[in-house]
């Protein structure tokens, strides 16, 4: 086994690595040693696959034997760095075809970053090769799609960890830990979550011919092909329906899946939503500007609120959850947390941990999110402690999964314009025929959606 530097072995140090280690739900142990030099390949080299790639490049002794991409500029550029990044500073293999890479190497651990009307098939050929796999949020963009990756991770037996990196957040770990699981909240019947970013992007860029570099084909894949008016990434594609699920895909599953996790949440009982475009109107987006939902669970409702316009109505907490209990409140985003008594007592802050000493070259990476870097740093040691140790990772594909179809369902809901029930053991929402229509996508050829049967 190769010798690792010890600093980039360690999970984050002091407080916060005893927080870690003690409400991850995994046997992760102080410093963490790897069994072995894991080979790794990336499917998808824009912003955030290269961003997850170099955080498990971090923390653990890795080979990033192969990229993959349908922009050649960007899959080239991604080798460049990704060879200065490695320790053998070897330039991965590239291809253009997730099928050959998988097809013509052995690997150890797949990462999928590519955007998420592709998730399920390259998460599921990756795990059918051989693979361990770490997938980006949202799992889907239907929810038999999710399902088939559920069923798929327990036929190969593969570890799938879900980038819902909050349940890793050393802040909101000790918010779990010494709010919510010591009582301090009391019973929580109420929660808010949101986001009033202005991230929706919109505009009329006009048709143009696809460039000799851009395997446009290959990029849409299963999806609807749009004409094309520029490079779909960097986040055009997410301003369309074709290839995701909105806002409410990209954003709430985060919140949600954090909010389930603190309050240890199933599936909801009924999914209700409302929304539309209702501000922004003079462009080509096709997702919602405006929408509300509510995720219903006994004697609880979990309600989302998010707006691509106008002012947060808290501006310390514009991507946040609000847990309300009838001893207290805590409010919570990525950058902080705070507990506020019912009452007499004492409020409680926590911001953020940083590792800005400790990983230096954090500062000099392109669009790196310096608060999320120790969270993903940490689901990538948990990710490795699964695979070492056989366990589910604290973001299992079936913790995944039920967030995003919930997300989903939502989005399904408000197209129909009624409250939706999902019965996860028959996989079909219950009494409505034009619901249960909208569980698999179309998929375009020669592209074939999986199913749970046949993965």
């Amino acid at each position: 086994m190769e010798t690792l530097n010890l600093n980039r072995r360690k999970f984050i140090q002091g407080v916060s690595a005893t927080i870690a280690l003690s409400t991850l739900g995994t046997q992760a142990k102080p410093v963490f040693t790897p069994a072995k030099t894991y080979k790794v390949a990336l499917i998808g080299t824009g912003w955030y696959g290269k961003s997850d790639l170099f955080r498990l490049i971090q923390v653990a002794s890795v080979e990033v034997v192969a990229l993959c991409d349908p922009d050649q500029n960007m899959l080239k550029a991604a080798g460049d760095l990704v060879a200065k990044r490695q320790e053998s500073k070897q330039i991965p293999k590239l291809y253009g075809d997730f099928r050959k890479l998988l097809a013509e190497n052995k690997l150890d651990i797949v990462l999928v970053g590519s955007p998420d009307h592709w998730h399920a098939l390259h998460a599921i050929e990756a795990m059918k090769s051989g693979a361990n796999v770490y997938v980006q949020k949202p799992i889907s963009v239907d929810i038999i799609e999710g399902e088939a990756m559920v069923a798929a991770a327990r036929k190969y037996n593969k570890v799938v960890q879900v980038g819902t990196q909050r349940k890793s957040t050393p802040h909101l770990i000790d918010a779990k830990k010494n709010i919510v699981d010591a009582g301090l909240l009391g019973k929580v019947s109420h929660v808010e979550m949101c986001c009033y970013y202005h991230m929706r992007n919109n505009g009329n860029p006009p048709v143009e011919p696809v460039p000799a570099f851009f395997d446009y084909e290959m990029w849409t894949g299963p999806a609807p092909m749009r004409p094309y008016d520029g490079l779909p990434h960097i986040r055009w594609w997410r301003t369309f329906n074709e290839y995701g699920n909105g806002i409410m895909g990209d954003m709430c599953i985060h919140m949600f899946d954090t909010v389930r996790w603190m309050l240890k949440l199933g599936w909801p009982k009924r999914v209700s939503s409302q929304g539309g475009i209702y501000v922004q109107k003079e462009g080509k987006s096709n997702i919602a500007d405006t929408q509300s939902a509510v995720f219903e669970y006994d004697e609880l409702n979990c309600v989302w609120q998010h707006r691509s316009w106008g002012t947060p109505a808290n501006a310390d907490y514009p991507w946040a959850f609000i847990l309300y209990g009838e001893k207290g409140t805590l409010y919570a985003s990525t950058m902080k947390y705070t507990f506020v008594p019912q009452g007499k007592g004492q409020k409680i802050d926590k911001d953020v941990v940083y590792e800005k000493e400790k990983y230096p070259e954090d500062l000099t990476e392109e669009r790196i999110e310096l608060n999320a870097a120790p969270a993903t740093r940490l689901h990538m040691l948990d990710f490795l402690n699964a695979i070492e140790n056989n366990t589910r990772p604290v973001a299992d594909i079936e913790e995944g999964h039920i967030s995003t179809a919930s997300c989903i369902l939502a989005n399904m809901s408000m197209k129909l314009g009624r409250p939706l029930v999902y019965d996860p053991k028959k996989r079909e929402v219950v009494n409505d025929k034009d619901a249960n229509a909208l569980l698999r996508r179309p998929y375009r050829g020669p592209w074939k959606h999986p199913e749970v049967g046949n993965v």
